[in-house]
C-alpha cells in the first residue's frame, strides 16, 4: 500500500465533521478570489510583472485566475478535493511569501491579506490529508464505488 492511501485512509477516519462547513466556506472564498482577479486582471499582472521571462507574468496570472474558479466550487461541493487543493497550494505559497509577505503581519493597507492567505493555505493543506469529508461528492464516489464492487 502506498504512501498517498495510507494517509487517505487515515485522514477519512480522523476526520472531524464541522470541516464540511469550513470547507464550503474556502471553495466560495477561493472562487471569489478568482472572479475578483479576474475582473482585476491588470492588477494581478501588475504584480507577476517582476517575473522577467517573456509573457510568464501573464500566464501565471491566467493560470491563478483559472485555478481559483475552477477549483473553489470543486472544494465547495467536495469533488476531486485532495488534487485541486495540491493545485491551490502552489498558488497560496506565491501569494504569501512573494506577494503579502513584504506588507507585514496585521497592517490596515493591505487588509489583512497575509493573515487570510496564510489560513486558506492552511485549509488547503487541511483537506489535502483530512480530504472532503462524509457531505461531499468524493464520499459519495467511494460509496457507489464500493457498492459497485461488492454486489
Amino acid at each position: 500500500m502506498s504512501v498517498i492511501s495510507n494517509v487517505e485512509k487515515w485522514g477519512n477516519a480522523h476526520r472531524p465533521g464541522f470541516l464540511d462547513i469550513f470547507r464550503v466556506a474556502l471553495g466560495i472564498f477561493i472562487t471569489y478570489k478568482g472572479l475578483y482577479f479576474l475582473t482585476h486582471m491588470h492588477d494581478l499582472q501588475m504584480t507577476t510583472a517582476g517575473i522577467n521571462i517573456y509573457f510568464a507574468g501573464a500566464a501565471l496570472a491566467h493560470y491563478v485566475v483559472f485555478a481559483h474558479i475552477l477549483g473553489g466550487p470543486l472544494i465547495a461541493v467536495g469533488l476531486f478535493t485532495r488534487i485541486v487543493c495540491l493545485i491551490q497550494i502552489p498558488i497560496l505559497i506565491g501569494a504569501i511569501v512573494f506577494v503579502n509577505y513584504p506588507e507585514g503581519f496585521l497592517s490596515f493597507g493591505n487588509l489583512m491579506e497575509l493573515e487570510i492567505s496564510i489560513l486558506v493555505l492552511v485549509g488547503l493543506i487541511l483537506f489535502m490529508v483530512f480530504g472532503a469529508g462524509r457531505f461531499s461528492l468524493d464520499a459519495k464516489r467511494r460509496l457507489e464505488m464500493g457498492a459497485a464492487t461488492h454486489p
